[in-house]
């Protein structure tokens, strides 16, 4: 069984394609519990709540292959969100025009992601806080602020152009925010695989000791990282916004834990310096599959969270018995 997973993850081709014929294992299951699962519409819910997911976890993904993590996404999603919505809201009563209004709504939203990323990486780089502190003491910060700007309640009130972003379909599934999600992916598997970015994300995360010595500034590399996480979950948090058209406080609540489970399902190591983009995405695909396919067979919601940390145990388990066997 070790020697057989060692082997597994020796391939990271052969690992892609078990997580990809894992994923058509679970959409038959789901199907043969529900029919409504194998249906176009339901393929196209699953690739809108793959979206934010998948956004999150390619950060989270660069995040970890450099031996960190980021508890804050969640919480940057909810914020960005309400953010946006407070800002596009307070431009609509002004009778600014509606396009503009989304666009300094999504500016709110980068910024906010901006915002925390950069506090995420000055408290591990320069205050020394180990990132699970660091992002902890952020994820409460941000989940906090939205309760303070929203005062619990949910943002709406979103001009239909909003509604027509984020939920009108080309091709039968495919929406702008999907659209723009495929594209993020291709750039950032050229940026973790083909460029120096990636190659110092790596090296960082293998041996910080010996990137600092091979000349690579780790502390502003680190700083860089947190920032894309945060931006990455703050997009997450407007096309969730799009598609709900308004913004919810709680909406990034178990967030961190979805993305966390989409990457170590993908083969990223929580130890660093390994994992490959491809596999993450995979990973997110099934994590959405899972929580979708448990709703569709009426499974309560309490339960989802519970069987994503499962697979995340799970994960990590096979990680580690494939590590003891290629020792």
């Amino acid at each position: 069984m070790q020697g057989k997973l060692a082997r597994l993850k020796a391939s990271g081709l052969r690992q892609d394609v078990v997580l990809l014929l894992l994923f058509c294992v679970m959409v038959l299951a789901f199907s043969l519990a529900n029919p409504r699962f194998f249906s176009v519409r339901a393929m196209a819910n699953i690739l809108q709540d793959f979206s934010p997911v998948v956004l999150m976890a390619i950060g989270q993904t660069f995040v970890i292959a450099s031996r960190g993590i980021d508890l804050s996404v969640g919480s940057v999603l909810g914020l960005a969100g309400v953010s946006m919505a407070l800002v596009i809201r307070a431009a609509n009563e002004a009778g600014i025009d509606p396009w503009l209004a989304i666009t300094l709504g999504l500016l709110a939203a980068v910024g906010v992601g901006v915002v925390v990323g950069l506090i995420n990486g000055f408290l591990i780089t320069y205050c020394r806080l180990v990132p699970f502190v660091a992002t902890l003491a952020t994820m409460g910060a941000a989940a906090g602020m939205s309760l303070v700007l929203t005062g619990g309640t949910q943002i709406a009130g979103a001009p239909k152009e909003v509604i027509l972003l984020g939920n009108a379909t080309y091709f039968g599934a495919l929406t702008v925010p999907v659209i723009a999600v495929f594209v993020i992916i291709a750039v950032s598997w050229a940026f973790m695989s083909r460029a120096r970015f990636g190659r110092w994300t790596y090296a960082i995360g293998s041996n910080p000791f010996a990137a600092r010595g091979a000349g690579i500034n780790v502390e502003r590399h680190l700083i860089k990282l947190y920032l894309l996480s945060g931006v990455l979950a703050a997009l997450a948090g407007a096309f969730v916004y799009f598609r709900l058209g308004s913004g919810s406080p709680l909406s990034g609540r178990g967030g961190e834990l979805n993305a966390i489970a989409a990457t170590v399902i993908g083969g990223v190591s929580l130890l660093g310096g390994t994992g490959k983009l491809s596999g993450v995405v995979v990973g997110a695909l099934i994590t959405t599959a899972v929580l979708s396919g448990l709703i569709l067979i009426g499974v309560q919601p309490n339960w989802q969270q519970i069987v994503v940390a499962a697979l995340i145990a799970l994960a990590v388990g096979i990680q580690g018995l494939g590590a003891k066997g290629g020792r």
